[in-house]
């Protein structure tokens, strides 16, 4: 049976690109913490893009989409949910919401754990909302030519609520430790998270917002100003791969940790390194939303198209950005290039 021990992370020799790594994020956070106090309405106005970035993000992951507009609206509250997929998105959304606003009084417990899945899943009216999985259930890849094997094998529905205890006894116990960094305990967690496969859907989500939940408790919250899940989406190839790395030999207590550990600091590393870059656009001047939109177009160096610029904005209407490229055209700061769905455009410097 599977066992449940962080301790070894007291006596494991770190590679050094990892410690590598953590050093990194440890001065990134200290900057922005520092950014923070001093520049409260600019961390505001990157909190409400970041959000509907990582309800995107996170979704898209596990195949749930909607349009851009959609997603907008559903975060915001301006319209109703319609459809399971916009349900499920508006479940993410609240989930969100809930750590965003009150992680430091969120305990690591089973109720707690229990309780984000029924905000998440209630709202499509899934039956095991806020229950552990009832039946096994497996991890499932299917190959080039669509023939489909067994990847991995969770833990049984038997003995999951046993060995979800058993993970957040063991978290307690590794998190009041002084010598186990939480950089690399939380990577561990969401693993062994992952591996059990508690819930019979809904995992990956959760296995994101109890991340981020984790990292607010211990200090690290690039994700509430950009999205991590972003990043996750971006390089999910390197994601899946980590994964299937770290879980083989799981169930024989003898698995390898340190590609999640790796995957989980590049991700949140890239997240403090876009933090760095929004701040450093966004500070000492309120910028319009016309005016972000024309540096995003005259600053990029390779041509954007219309969508990449609502990606990159979410929290900008597609009939502003159409109105403003409308306008920059006429000006004659930009050129069109292409027509229809190909359509780009790119400064006339």
């Amino acid at each position: 049976m599977r066992k449940f021990d962080y301790t070894f992370l007291k006596k494991i020799s770190v590679p050094a690109d990892i410690m590598n790594s953590a050093t990194s994020i440890y001065e990134m956070k200290a900057k922005a913490e520092l950014r923070r106090s001093d520049f409260a309405e600019v961390f505001s106005a990157m909190e409400s893009v970041a959000k509907i970035q990582s309800v995107k993000s996170s979704n898209a992951i596990e195949g749930i989409i909607t349009t851009d507009k959609r997603i907008r609206d559903i975060v915001n509250k301006s319209t109703a949910p319609q459809g399971h997929n916009e349900l499920e998105i508006a479940g993410y959304r609240d989930a969100l919401d809930l750590i965003h606003g009150s992680y430091s009084e969120i305990p690591f417990s089973e109720k707690s754990i229990l309780e984000l899945h029924r905000i998440l899943l209630q709202p499509s009216g899934d039956d095991l909302a806020g229950r552990y999985k009832t039946e096994d259930n497996f991890i499932i890849e299917t190959d080039r030519e669509g023939v489909r094997s067994v990847r991995f094998t969770t833990v049984p529905a038997s003995e999951t609520a046993f060995a979800m205890e058993q993970l957040i006894l063991a978290y307690h116990a590794a998190y009041s430790d002084a010598e186990i960094n939480p950089l690399m305990l939380i990577p561990c967690v969401i693993l062994d998270l992952l591996c059990i496969h508690p819930f019979r859907d809904g995992n990956g989500r959760m296995s994101r917002l109890l991340s981020l939940l984790l990292m607010y408790k211990s200090g690290f919250n690039a994700g509430k100003y950009v999205s991590i899940e972003e990043q996750i989406n971006t390089y999910k190839n390197y994601y899946y791969t980590s994964l299937q790395k770290s879980s083989e030999r799981w169930h024989e207590n003898d698995n390898d940790y340190f590609p999640f550990i790796d995957n989980f600091l590049f991700n949140l590393k890239m997240s403090y390194f876009e933090l760095d870059s929004r701040f450093a656009s966004l500070k000492d001047r309120k910028i319009t939303k016309k005016q972000r939109i024309e540096e995003l177009v005259t600053g990029s160096l390779l041509p954007v198209s219309k969508r990449e610029i609502c990606e990159k904005l979410p929290d900008i209407s597609v009939t502003t950005v159409e109105a403003e490229l409308a306008r920059l055209l006429k000006s004659g700061r930009i050129e069109k290039i292409g027509n229809g769905r190909g359509t780009v455009y790119r400064s006339c410097r």
